[in-house]
């Protein structure tokens, strides 16, 4: 492990919107599940950003959207460092950064506590043994279901044409409601003023696939009830 990465986990101990459970923590005894309200000190909607990287997405919505509270979910604290550096220096109170894996995320957030979620470049595991592993598997969308309020939105934003296709091929399949889906976002004819800022904001791996000549896709949906 190289010494600028031991000195942002060391760093992230310190910094007030960054918050680290352990495992056991997370799954038995995780004190603001429920209690998000508390930490921000208000009852605005609680947006999550599930695999937030270096934070710009959660940091970016935060500037932009005052009276919502943003929450990046990451394990590696070494990524989401600049994003929990550059809130504190701009003096954002509603953004924090939580390092946990998102498997858990259900034993971090109560029942109906959150408004949105977005899942923003994640690995599209493309292998079929990987399955289990894709942040939009059935599985996961269960988990989603669980924390979000009735009506909640997911965003999913990712280069990979294969999620892309395999999540919206799910959601009709299984009844939930696509209100958005976008192949090519750049390419598209039209800003969609339905979904402010999705082509303002750029994470740093959207920078990369994108030089790279890769189109970026996007779906906004709802789930069904269960």
């Amino acid at each position: 492990m190289g010494k600028n990465k031991i000195a942002r986990f060391e760093e992230n101990k310190t910094l007030p919107n960054v918050i680290q459970p352990t495992r056991e923590e997370a799954i038995n005894s995780f004190e603001h599940k429920g209690k998000w309200t508390e930490f921000f000190g208000n009852d605005n909607p609680i947006v999550l950003e599930l695999g937030c990287g270096k934070g710009e997405y959660s940091v970016g919505l935060a500037k932009s959207f005052p009276d919502k509270n943003f929450i990046g979910i990451d394990i590696k604290g070494a990524r989401f460092w600049f994003g929990a550096k550059e809130a504190i220096e701009d003096g954002l109170k509603n953004v924090a950064f939580l390092r946990t894996q998102i498997e858990l995320i259900e034993n971090l957030f109560a029942e109906n506590e959150v408004s949105e979620i977005w899942i923003t470049f994640p690995d599209p595991q493309i292998k079929y043994r990987r399955t289990k592993h894709r942040l939009t598997n059935p599985e996961f969308l269960s988990k989603y279901r669980h924390i979000l309020k009735k009506d909640g939105i997911i965003h999913l934003k990712t280069d990979s044409e294969f999620l892309h296709g395999y999540t919206l091929g799910l959601l009709q399949g299984s009844g939930h409601k696509v209100l958005t889906a976008h192949h090519d976002i750049y390419g598209a004819a039209e800003y969609m003023p339905d979904t402010p800022l999705l082509k303002d904001i750029r994470t740093y791996y959207e920078e990369l696939f994108s030089s790279k000549g890769k189109t970026i896709t996007y779906i906004k949906f709802q789930l069904k009830d269960e």
